[in-house]
C-alpha cells in the first residue's frame, strides 16, 4: 500500500458507525447536515459566539464522517473520555474518517476562532481531548493499522490505540516500544515520548518514529520526517500535541520472539537487608 494514500482507507466498520441514526419517533438524529437552528459555542479566549445554521451544515456536508451535535444517540458516548472527572459537553464532534475530514474540521475551527480539542484515544489525564462549548475533533474511528512486512514499518492512523498496533505487529513476529495499557492512544502516547518495557532494547517510542501525517492549524496535511520539514519532526517527537493533529505515524518495527519467561523473584524476609543493600549498589 502507497504510506501517503494510506488515511485515506477506512475501515468498513468505521464507516458504518458513522452513518445517521433515526431516532424512535422516525425523525432524524441531530447531525450538522440537518442543523435546523444556531449554536452556541465559545471561541479559544472564552467568549461566547454564535455558529450559524448555514455554518454547521457547511462543515457536515464537507466532511465523509459524521459531525454529532447534543441529542444525537451518539452524543453522550463520543463526548466521554478515559478520565470521567471531565464531564465537558462539546458543541460539535467531528468523527473523522480520514486526514482530509481532520483538515475540513481545523479549517472551521481556525475560520471561526473556535474553541478546539483533538481526541486520539481519549486518555488524557487532564481532559485535553474534550472540551466544553467547542469542536471535539475526534479521531478515534481512524483506527488502522497496515503493516509493511518488507521494510518493517507500521503505519498507524491517528486514532489507534496501543492495542490496535500491538496486535497487528505481533500477528507479523514484529514489534515497537509501545506502552503498558492497550486503551492508551498511539497519538498522545507517542507525541509524549513513549515509554514502554522495550525501550532498553529499542529505545522509546519516538526513537522509532520514522515519519508522520500531521495536520497543522493552517489546514495543510503534511508528511514529515527526518527528510521532510525536519523541525516539525523534531518537535512532535516528545513536544505533545500543540503542533498539529497526527493523522498517521509511521513506526520502525523489529523481530520479536514471543517466547518471554517472567515471573517473581522472593527471598526470605531475613534477607531482606541484604538484597536492598545488594539492589541499591547495583542500580548505582
Amino acid at each position: 500500500m502507497d504510506r501517503r494514500k494510506f488515511c485515506k482507507t477506512t475501515l468498513a466498520a468505521s464507516v458504518a458507525a458513522s452513518m445517521p441514526v433515526l431516532t424512535a419517533c422516525g425523525e432524524k438524529a441531530p447531525l450538522a447536515t440537518e442543523a435546523e437552528a444556531s449554536i452556541r459555542a465559545v471561541s479559544l479566549d472564552g467568549a461566547e459566539i454564535e455558529l450559524t445554521k448555514a455554518m454547521v451544515r457547511e462543515l457536515g456536508e464537507a466532511m465523509a464522517g459524521p459531525v454529532i451535535l447534543s441529542g444525537h444517540p451518539d452524543y453522550e458516548g463520543s463526548r466521554k473520555i478515559w478520565n470521567g472527572m471531565h464531564d465537558k459537553r462539546p458543541a460539535l464532534i467531528a468523527r473523522c474518517l480520514t486526514s482530509a475530514d481532520v483538515a475540513q474540521a481545523v479549517n472551521f475551527a481556525r475560520d471561526h476562532g473556535l474553541l478546539t480539542a483533538v481526541r486520539g484515544g481519549g486518555h488524557s489525564w487532564p481532559g485535553k481531548s474534550i472540551c466544553d462549548d467547542g469542536i471535539v475533533v475526534d479521531l478515534s474511528h481512524m483506527t488502522n493499522v497496515e503493516v509493511d512486512t518488507d521494510n518493517k514499518i507500521g503505519m498507524t492512523a491517528g486514532g489507534a490505540l496501543l492495542g490496535h498496533l500491538d496486535d497487528a505487529t505481533l500477528a507479523q513476529g514484529l514489534v515497537t516500544t509501545a506502552g503498558v495499557v492497550s486503551h492508551t492512544g498511539v497519538g498522545g502516547y507517542t507525541t509524549g515520548g513513549g515509554f514502554g518495557r522495550l525501550n532498553r532494547k529499542y529505545g522509546l517510542t519516538i526513537d522509532n518514529l520514522l515519519g508522520a501525517e500531521i495536520v497543522t492549524a493552517d489546514g495543510q496535511v503534511r508528511y514529515i520526517s527526518a527528510e521532510q520539514e525536519p523541525d516539525l519532526f523534531w518537535a512532535i517527537r516528545g513536544g505533545g500535541g500543540n503542533f498539529g493533529a497526527v493523522t498517521r505515524f509511521d513506526f520502525q518495527l523489529h523481530d520479536f520472539d514471543r517466547n518471554i519467561y517472567s515471573g517473581m523473584i522472593v527471598w526470605p524476609v531475613e534477607q531482606a537487608r541484604e538484597v536492598l543493600e545488594f539492589y541499591a549498589g547495583w542500580q548505582g
